[in-house]
Formats: C-alpha cells, structure tokens, sequence
C-alpha cells in the first residue's frame, strides 16, 4: 500500500480496504496516525494565517 493512498484513508478521502486485515492495536495505531496528520494540518493552515494577515512591516 502506498503513502499516500494511506493517507488519503486517514482523511476519509478514500474508502478503507476491505480485504485489509484489521486488529486491535492496527486501529488504535491508524486513530493516532490519523489524528497527527489532522493536527499538522491545522498546525500549517495557523501559520499560512498568521503569514498573510499578520504580517509586520
């Protein structure tokens, strides 16, 4: 499975494998990974932000 595919499931932009095995600790594993892309995210989206409209002169 490739990286960016992976990803694309983090952010609910693709469907799930179904044929994927599925344990316990792989969903707890995938909730974390998933929650530090959405944290990142938010983190370059306040910066973009703060870039563009409080820039000092």
């Amino acid at each position: 499975m490739g990286v960016f595919r992976q990803i694309a499931e983090y952010l609910y932009l693709r469907k799930k494998d179904p044929h994927a095995t599925d344990t316990q600790w792989m969903k707890y594993m995938h909730g974390i990974n998933r929650i530090s892309i959405f944290m990142f995210l938010a983190a370059v989206i306040i910066m973009l932000v703060k870039l563009i409209f409080f820039k000092r002169h």
